[in-house]
């Protein structure tokens, strides 16, 4: 059924595009979950824009939606958007969890194909449902 691939680049190629769609889906979950919110404070802002973003816009849609369910006033806060930066360094895998081995494994998977969340899987010998169910457990 792939008839028509269109390829665009992944949001850290594109990092001028992060606010733009951040707002449009906080605006989206706000008006769905009944909330008034006027947008993300500078913090926020700052931590949408250095986030790496292994999920690609599924992730940060996932976010904005995490972050009008937790935020308490008006703005949406970072800690509202609940990312985790992933350790420049990840340490040895020897002193790692086995969760924290296979977060890594798919974060890194999900760079190595921009995001590509099939040839993720793929490369990863997962089906993509699975590789779904991960990145859903690990909050990516």
């Amino acid at each position: 059924m792939n008839t028509i691939e269109i390829r665009l680049p992944s949001l850290r190629e594109r990092r001028e595009d992060i606010p733009l769609l951040a707002e449009h889906f906080l605006l989206m979950h706000a008006q769905l979950y009944r909330k008034a919110l006027s947008g993300f404070d500078e913090g926020a802002r700052q931590a949408l824009q250095s986030y790496h973003w292994p999920g690609n816009v599924r992730e940060l849609d996932h976010a904005a939606e995490r972050s009008v369910l937790m935020a308490q006033d008006s703005v949406v806060r970072a800690g509202d958007l609940g990312l985790k930066q992933v350790r420049d360094t990840p340490g040895r895998v020897e002193d790692m969890t086995l969760e924290e081995v296979e977060s890594l494994l798919v974060q890194k998977a999900l760079a190595r194909f921009e995001g590509n969340v099939s040839r993720a899987a793929e490369g990863l010998g997962l089906s993509r449902s699975t590789l779904y169910r991960r990145l859903e457990k690990f909050k990516l």
